[in-house]
This record gives structure tokens, sequence and C-alpha cells, in this order.
């Protein structure tokens, strides 16, 4: 496959379909889109030359997983309480089995499909747009926080970013998918505990003032 081809693919899903959403799109829609982009950068994945579902496949590096749940508390609980003081871990005072339900079904729904178009398939079939890996990874950091745009608060999409270096790390230089959805998940159940998952609802994405 031409690296042209490759290159719209990329433009396509990982900058068009995000713009889609935020600029043009009601919010009703964010959910049936985001459901097709992430099905079909699934197949793509699958049809991608050099890929193996069992390379997904890797260890999980506890002390990685400890740290960053320890620097998310103290990053989510200060963002709460400067811009969302109200909401200061309300889901778990208020509805603990909601919290639970987030934390049970969030990594299997939201976070592996995330994951497996965000890493493996950017990574895999895309890398090669990119010089380096280091360029590949920023880029790709740059893209997952486009990819919340729709959210339209710059907590959302500096957290992204972050976060998507630290996933990326995880799957490139460790070389473990699961270690990299472990990170993922730990870090939006946090944020979600914590209160500034608000930021994130599909109805809650503009804060006065924010």
């Amino acid at each position: 496959m031409t690296k042209s081809r490759l290159g719209f693919e990329l433009v396509l899903l990982f900058v068009g379909v995000p713009l889609l959403l935020a600029l043009l799109l009601p919010p009703r829609a964010l959910y049936p889109v985001l459901i097709c982009a992430t099905g079909l950068g699934i197949i793509l994945l699958h049809r991608t030359r050099g890929f193996r579902w069992a390379s997904l496949r890797g260890p999980i590096f506890w002390p990685p997983v400890i740290w960053l749940s320890v620097i998310t508390c103290a990053i989510a609980s200060g963002l709460t309480l400067w811009l969302l003081p109200d909401r200061f871990l309300g889901m778990v005072r208020q509805a603990p089995m909601t919290m639970l339900l987030i934390a049970f079904f969030y990594p299997v729904v939201l976070v592996i499909p995330q994951e497996l178009v965000f890493r493996p398939l950017f990574f895999i079939r895309y890398g090669g747009l990119f010089a380096s890996r280091t360029t590949a990874i920023f880029a790709n950091a740059c893209l997952f926080s486009l990819a919340h745009l729709m959210y339209w608060h710059w907590v959302v999409l500096g957290l992204a970013f972050c976060g998507s270096l630290i996933f990326s790390w995880a799957y490139v230089m460790r070389h473990s998918f699961p270690l990299a959805v472990v990170l993922h998940s730990v870090a939006g159940i946090i944020i979600f505990a914590s209160g500034l998952g608000w930021l994130f609802y599909s109805g809650g994405n503009v804060v006065h003032g924010g």
C-alpha cells in the first residue's frame, strides 16, 4: 500500500472524524459516529500486513501503574477542586453503584477499542509515515487530544495529550498492549471518581468560565 493512501486513511480517520464531530455534528451523533469509526479502525487493524492478534499479549509492569495512579489522583483532585468543587468525589459519594459499573465496563467498552485504534493500528499501519518513533508518539498524542476536541475544554485536551504519551510509551517502548490498557483504564477511572470526568460527558462539554 502506498504512503499516499496510508496518509489519506490517517487523515480521514484521525483528523476528519474528530473535526466532523466537533464542528458539524450534534452531540447526539457522538457515540454512533465513534462506534462506526472505531469499528472501521479495528477492521483496518485486522487487515494490516504484519499484524497478529497474538501480538497484543504482553506483560503488565505494576510500578508505572502505581505511579500513574498516584499522579492522576493528585492532578484530578486538584483540577476538580479548582474547576468543579461541587462535583468533587460526587459520584463516589452519591452514586457508588454507578461508579462501580463505570469501573467495570469502562475498560472493556471504551478503553480497549480506543487503545486498539490509537496504539496497534496507528503504530503498525501508519508508523512508517513518521521519521522516528519519537515523532510518531508525539503525533499520536496530538491526534488523541484532537479526538477529544468535541468536549471543548482545555483540561480534556491536555489530559488526553499527556495520557496518550504515557499509553504510547507503554505500547511502543515497553512492548505491552495490556500495560497501555491498564494505564488508560486506571487513569480514566480515577478521573471519573474524582468528579473531573464530568468534563468528558457528551452532555457536559461546556463549562461556564472554563
